[in-house]
């Protein structure tokens, strides 16, 4: 039984030292030796926890890839200001819940999204920018989803969860999205 335990506590301390370093040097500049020192523990261990570096980032993403791939279903049968609406709020919430993990894609670890491990993940990044868009086929409008997605991350991973944020977030969202373009 404390064997188990330890295995486990190992583990966990494993992914949070691995967040904090990829968080700080980024994916690419964290090596598997970095985790082993700051957890402590032989290379040889972190090993026997995760085969490498990238399971250690799939580990960390999976609660808000599960997560993103709920919202997807969700976006999946609306159209127009319906999923504008649905991905706004949904998309917002996620970040909110997982900022550790949106600082680890938005501080440099995109890459690893395109990895095996994350196969279908792009497909739904896809979806929540074409709902963002009220699945607008407008080149305009969807840059102004994607740079909103990107403005979201940016925002909410550094802030301090207080009662204005999320709120704030969404109204700033809707006031970019629904502000007419005008067509040069």
């Amino acid at each position: 039984m404390l064997v188990g335990m330890a295995r486990t506590r190992t583990r966990d301390e494993i992914l949070a030292v691995a967040a904090e370093l990829f968080y700080r040097a980024g994916f690419k500049g964290t090596s598997l030796q970095d985790i082993a020192a700051e957890v402590g523990c032989s290379k040889a261990t972190l090993l026997y926890h995760f085969d490498s570096k990238e399971a250690i980032l799939a580990a960390l993403l999976a609660p808000a890839a599960r997560e993103l791939a709920e919202l997807d279903e969700q976006l999946a049968g609306l159209q127009g200001e319906a999923a504008r609406a649905a991905a706004i709020d949904g998309f917002v919430d996620l970040v909110l819940r997982y900022r550790r993990e949106a600082g680890l894609i938005y501080h440099g670890s995109l890459d690893v999204l395109l990895t095996p491990a994350f196969d279908g993940v792009q497909p739904m990044i896809e979806n929540l920018c074409s709902a963002f868009a009220a699945r607008s086929t407008d080149p305009g409008e969807q840059i102004a989803a994607e740079v909103l997605l990107a403005g979201i991350c940016s925002v909410a991973i550094d802030r301090p969860d207080d009662v204005t944020l999320r709120s704030a977030l969404i109204a700033v969202a809707k006031r970019a999205l629904l502000t007419p373009r005008s067509k040069d």
